[in-house]
């Protein structure tokens, strides 16, 4: 059996968006404290004993969200051109996350992004 390595890292940002076409309240401005959670994963470790150090996860994770944290959303890509919803969020610092990180050694392995402490979207692909 081989062994695996999760780590994960927390993060936050601040924003405000309108979601287009949405039949309610949210079609008008308005913004959220997200809560970021980053899953990393790895099936060995390096010479000093870890899977990746978790200070480089956050400074990756911290370099995007600052491109969101105290903007409006539909004013900045890709969310200029797709609604954005927390799933296209969770997508998009997925996607920025893993061209980042992803090696031989570790593959980030889920982003969940919580709207508020009660209702968030878990993102992976395989």
């Amino acid at each position: 059996m081989s062994a695996t390595y999760t780590l994960k890292v927390v993060s936050d940002f601040a924003s405000a968006h309108t979601l287009r076409d949405y039949p309610g309240a949210c079609a008008r401005m308005h913004g959220h404290n997200w809560k970021v959670e980053a899953e990393v994963e790895a099936s060995e470790l390096d010479e000093v004993g870890m899977a990746v150090d978790f200070k480089l996860i956050r400074k990756a994770v911290k370099r995007l969200t600052d491109q969101l944290d105290h903007y409006y959303l539909n004013e900045i890509p890709p969310f200029d051109e797709i609604n954005p919803t927390a799933e296209n969020i969770a997508a998009h610092l997925y996607r920025g996350l893993a061209k980042a990180l992803n090696d031989d050694r570790i593959r980030v392995r889920a982003i969940t992004l919580w709207e508020t402490e009660r209702a968030c979207v878990r993102y992976s692909e395989d």
